[in-house]
């Protein structure tokens, strides 16, 4: 039986209706990904689904008994609660007694005893130690310091209290909305994990491929207010879309073609016969009235990026680099790098640990505090900001973008500002509200319009995939590609950064900067690691780091040692055993992503789960070994 259903669903807020007799169910276990272009009405199909909308129309049914809880899209802003207090919120009344309770339990106050007498009694009759256990225990599932406040947390962390929130709950549904935006790399492997163990049914919207190709066993789209499901992968979702998309436009033209005729027969055939045929006519009405009611697929985004006069060939040239705000630990050292016209470059690192410094140092807006950093000539920056600093809220994106001008240059080609904006699909009418009602990605958008729209040899791009559809990012993609000048990308997207980059330059939040050749995936085979894989610990803390241990008196110096005939062997077959493990983890990912996986019996999933847990950590100590040998034979 379905845990929910969505049947014939409708909501408008302008001529065009949003959801038009939309329909779906979600079955236990189904970890479904709702796709669509932006501003199809994804997030408010999840506002439809957790009751924060009513629809104009229709039915939303959630199974009786069934629990439905949301992993918010937008983290809290300077939300000064615990871990604790956080997670305990989820349940309303009891959370409120159990956070007071340990702040009255705290006080030695004499004046607070009778509260909090009236509260332990309360909270026994709400059975509230029960779920006071719960708190606490997935607090430490997750190794959540229960005390830490939500504000010194970095994303990746109070994304992972937000999830503790939404799980405690024990819920039979999830939905997610957008959860891998700004989340580095770490925390959104660690999501993946955190959610492949869920057994409950998941509803995400998400544009991050990787994400969606580990997690979704499912793919439903939302296409002109409609709801299409596809039963397959993400690939193959691909594939049946563009048929469904071919065949669509083969009715269509067949149906235009007819009414085509029918209307020639009309105006043409009359004159052949004294009467009309009455059916014929009204077959026709019925035909135009078809033609009339058909919602046309948006055009595609088509922009181009406008091209400035060549830099030099050498764009930025650090020696011995490094900076380091005064009094504290240096952010960037060492850094030795050239940066070559045409050069792309995608950084990658845990967030915190000095991307953007390092991007402000390349472009010259810091000098470096030790070594020298030259920067080439001729040199033109566009920059996306991926908090859209650059939008007015307040003006409409005809304001924002023309900054007083009815046309503009794009390529030695002069556009009309509102004909531009339609090829980032604005219509006239959308052109024309403000900024402050559009989606995340028509934001995205019109600041890609913006940014695209001025001379540049030299694109820096700070999480630029974030809300935008499949297809726009797509076609980001295949423009940066093209473009002849220099690109630096900030992103966590692991599929947006190997279809663009040239090379991938890696911060491991000890200042160190390392570059490799290759985008993500070229990264990790070439041992590339973050430190929370090597069992660092990744949570903010304001505590201020212990000083290193004075140095013994010098140790002798040691050739370092060549490897031994043992070793030797060792290292030839560790590549192996680690394609081995590798092809063992893929097989059990499919196995535990199928949809019917929680519906075997407990002690085979939770069997299954805990040969990839042991899997996983085998390829890990093999990847570390591996490492140390080769280290050691490049000595």
């Amino acid at each position: 039986m379905p845990l929910l259903t969505l049947d014939a669903v409708s909501l408008s807020f302008g001529m065009q209706p949003l959801l038009d007799g939309a329909t779906m169910t979600v079955e236990p276990g189904e970890r479904i990904c709702l796709l669509g272009r932006n501003g199809e009405g994804k997030s408010t199909l999840l506002r439809i689904v957790s009751g924060e909308i009513q629809p104009d129309g229709g039915v939303v049914r959630l199974d009786a008994g069934s629990v439905l809880s949301v992993l918010p899209q937008n983290l809290p802003v300077d939300d000064q609660r615990t871990a604790y207090e956080a997670v305990a919120s989820a349940f309303p009344e009891t959370g409120k007694l159990l956070t007071e309770f340990h702040h009255l339990a705290q006080s030695a106050d004499e004046n607070s005893m009778d509260r909090l007498m009236k509260v332990q009694d309360r909270l026994e009759a709400l059975d509230g130690w029960r779920l006071d256990q719960k708190v606490s225990d997935i607090l430490a599932q997750y190794s959540i310091d229960p005390d830490q406040t939500l504000n010194t947390l970095s994303g990746g962390w109070q994304r992972r209290v937000l999830l503790a929130r939404a799980l405690v709950t024990d819920p039979n549904i999830l939905l997610l909305d957008e959860p891998t935006n700004h989340l580095d790399v770490p925390a959104i492997a660690w999501l993946e994990e955190a959610l492949a163990q869920f057994r409950g049914a998941i509803l995400f919207v998400s544009h991050d491929r990787a994400f969606i190709r580990r997690m979704a066993t499912r793919v439903v789209e939302l296409d002109r207010g409609q709801l299409v499901s596809f039963a397959a992968s993400y690939d193959r979702y691909l594939e049946l879309k563009e048929k469904a998309l071919e065949e669509e436009e083969r009715q269509n033209a067949l149906f235009d073609k007819r009414l085509k005729q029918e209307e020639a027969w009309i105006r043409q055939g009359i004159k052949a016969r004294r009467t009309r045929n009455m059916g014929r006519v009204r077959a026709l009405k019925a035909m135009r009235e078809e033609r009339l009611q058909r919602r046309e697929r948006g055009g595609t985004a088509t922009f181009a990026v406008e091209d400035a006069a060549r830099s030099g060939k050498l764009v930025v040239e650090a020696r011995d680099a490094g900076f380091a705000y005064e009094g504290s630990q240096p952010i960037i050292t060492g850094m030795n790098m050239t940066v070559l016209r045409g050069d792309k470059i995608g950084l990658v690192g845990e967030n915190g640990t000095g991307k953007t410094t390092l991007v402000r140092l390349m472009l010259g807006n810091l000098k470096p505090t030790e070594g020298q950093i030259r920067l080439g000539t001729n040199l033109q920056v566009a920059y996306f900001d991926q908090l859209r600093g650059a939008l007015d809220l307040d003006r409409n994106a005809l304001d924002n973008l023309s900054e007083g001008r009815e046309f503009i240059e794009i390529n030695g080609q002069s556009k009309h500002v509102l004909g531009y904006l339609q090829e980032f699909l604005f219509s006239p009418e959308r052109a024309r509200s403000p900024v402050r009602v559009f989606s995340g990605g028509e934001r995205a958008r019109l600041l890609l319009a913006k940014l695209f729209s001025k001379p540049a040899n030299i694109l820096v791009l700070d999480e630029p995939t974030n809300d935008l559809d499949v297809e726009t990012l797509e076609l980001l993609e295949a423009r940066l590609v093209e473009f002849a000048g220099t690109v630096i990308v900030i992103s966590h997207d692991r599929e947006f950064l190997d279809n663009v980059v040239t090379d991938t330059v890696f911060l491991d939040g000890s200042g160190k900067v390392r570059e490799f050749v290759g985008g993500y995936s070229d990264w990790r085979r070439q041992g590339g690691r973050f430190p929370a894989e090597a069992g660092q610990r990744t949570q903010k803390s304001s505590k201020t780091p212990a000083k290193p241990a004075p140095p013994a008196e010098k140790p002798p110096t040691t050739r370092p040692a060549k490897l031994s005939y043992k070793l030797k062997l060792e290292l030839e077959e560790l590549p192996k055993n680690i394609e081995s493990l590798e092809a063992k983890l893929e097989q059990l990912q499919t196995t535990v992503g199928a949809a019917e996986f929680y519906s075997r019996a407990p002690e085979e999933v939770t069997a299954t789960l805990e040969e990839m847990s042991e899997t996983q950590r085998q390829l890990d100590s093999l990847m570390e070994r591996w490492m140390e040998l080769e280290e050691q034979a490049n000595e």
